[in-house]
């Protein structure tokens, strides 16, 4: 039921298909709520005794914010920083606010916060109430001196140092209207008031694109793994369960790979009875999913592990602006 519902209004938000005057209502108000939320939140936000950059978008779905902050924080670590990381744990059964160690679960936990702390290796804390979190993390790991909020940007309570806004260059801001009549959190011209936006696969030269790079395959079983284009000429099952699951099934076919795609909702809780394929064939997914599936793993299954290489000068960018917040 929920993966037709969201079919029915992607096809709206991307395809086309014509947006009932019901839905355009329902978008008013959203806008309105909105309005009034970020009104309340700037009143009242909480400032750090670190800078604090958020990075988020302003749609729903998909644009390559979870590797953007783990470069981002390796980025920040390879100046000399040392970064912490806070996240709303969206997916996990948890309220928060709770560190991750490393017996964190993505059903307790959420996956895109297990899958920051495993790849980058900084002190990661969830929770609903950002400020709350923040401050748990910065009584656990006094050392942390910036933290990095993992798709913050429409938490208004927690003040920020630095706004990073991620785009998808593909799907952009679909029919440009708000939810639930389009995919947008936020008006477009929001992106006027950040201090950087990325634009994920954009290559034109007035934007601050970034791409993807995936070249390995990760097997889920520990017994290693083999270059991504090693599965070219082969029919493999691909599954994907984030924003926009296409994305992956085209950087696959792009290696060569022929793929039979398995798309689910974001955040999906993955069982074994959703790899029911039986037919002997190599299983490619998201290193967001995979961290899901590790317990019930079998062999041939891989991780594909995806970077970010982010524009220097939007690097220089988020400095020059920590540093001018005494950051």
């Amino acid at each position: 039921m929920r993966a037709r519902i969201q079919a029915w209004l992607e096809a709206r938000w991307y395809g086309g298909a014509p947006v009932p005057a019901w839905l355009r209502s329902l978008a008013r108000l959203f806008g309105w709520l909105a309005r009034r939320r970020r009104v309340s939140g700037v009143r009242r936000a909480v400032r750090l005794p670190v800078p604090v950059i958020v990075v988020g978008n302003i749609s729903v779905g998909g644009t390559g914010k979870t590797p953007v902050v783990i470069a981002l924080v390796e980025a920040l670590r390879a100046m000399g920083r040392r970064p912490g990381v806070i996240s709303r744990g969206h997916g996990g059964s948890e309220r928060g606010p709770l560190l991750l160690t490393g017996e964190a679960t993505p059903a307790r936990f959420g996956d895109e916060p297990v899958l920051i702390a495993l790849r980058s290796r900084a002190p990661v804390a969830i929770g609903r109430d950002r400020p709350e979190v923040a401050r748990l993390l910065l009584a656990a790991h006094p050392e942390i001196d910036v933290l990095v909020s993992d798709d913050g940007l429409q938490h208004y309570r927690l003040h920020r140092d630095v706004e990073v806004a991620v785009v998808d260059a593909q799907r952009r801001f679909g029919n440009g209207l708000l939810l639930p009549a389009g995919p947008l959190r936020e008006p477009v011209a929001r992106l006027s008031d950040v201090d950087v936006v990325l634009v994920n696969g954009s290559t034109a030269a007035d934007e601050a694109g970034f791409v993807l790079r995936a070249d390995q395959a990760v097997a889920l079983d520990g017994s290693g793994s083999r270059p991504l284009a090693a599965f070219a000429g082969q029919i493999v099952h691909a599954v994907a369960g984030i924003g926009h699951p296409a994305r992956f099934f085209a950087t696959l076919r792009d290696a060569g790979i022929e793929v039979i795609g398995h798309p689910f909702p974001d955040h999906h809780a993955f069982t074994p009875d959703d790899f029911g394929f039986a037919d002997g064939r190599a299983v490619l997914m998201t290193e967001k999913d995979a961290v899901k599936c590790r317990s019930f793993a079998q062999a041939g299954w891989f991780a594909v592990p995806v970077s970010a290489s982010l524009p220097p000068p939007s690097i220089e960018a988020i400095v020059e602006r920590l540093e001018r917040f005494g950051g």
